[in-house]
């Protein structure tokens, strides 16, 4: 089956995080790589990094705010239109998505004002959410 036409299992990550950017030639600083999850991405321009909010310094630039949904995976590098499948609907009902991929699956942030919305569109795609007991 097509990925873009498959329903996916989602799980609402409890934390809330942050994306900070640093300056290309950064060193990656110790509190990026704090918690059960982070990112980390280098490029010529900038130094991203996705954590907890809780991890980032003060007058550290970042926009806080941001809600987690994993992709219940793995799936194979292969595999086409994951992450078109899950897009879709997201901006169908015009919400904004920072995605992270990984060797087994993608993860989309949201921003958390967006949250319930983002729920309702990809549920409404057929796609299962999954809440911790926390939410």
């Amino acid at each position: 089956m097509a990925a873009a036409s498959r329903c996916f299992e989602l799980t609402l990550l409890t934390e809330r995080f942050a994306i900070s950017r640093l300056a290309a030639d950064s060193l990656i600083p110790d509190w990026a790589t704090r918690g059960p999850f982070f990112s980390v991405t280098r490029t010529g321009d900038e130094l991203s990094v996705v954590t907890e909010i809780s991890q980032v310094p003060v007058g550290v630039h970042s926009q806080p705010g941001w809600r987690v949904l994993k992709v219940h995976g793995p799936f194979v590098l292969s595999e086409v239109g994951v992450l078109s499948a899950l897009a879709a609907p997201l901006a169908a009902a015009k919400i904004s998505l920072f995605a992270i991929s990984t060797f087994d699956t993608d993860y989309l942030l949201v921003a958390a004002e967006t949250l319930s919305a983002a729920i309702t569109a990809l549920t409404r795609a057929g796609h299962t959410i999954h809440r911790s007991k926390a939410e």
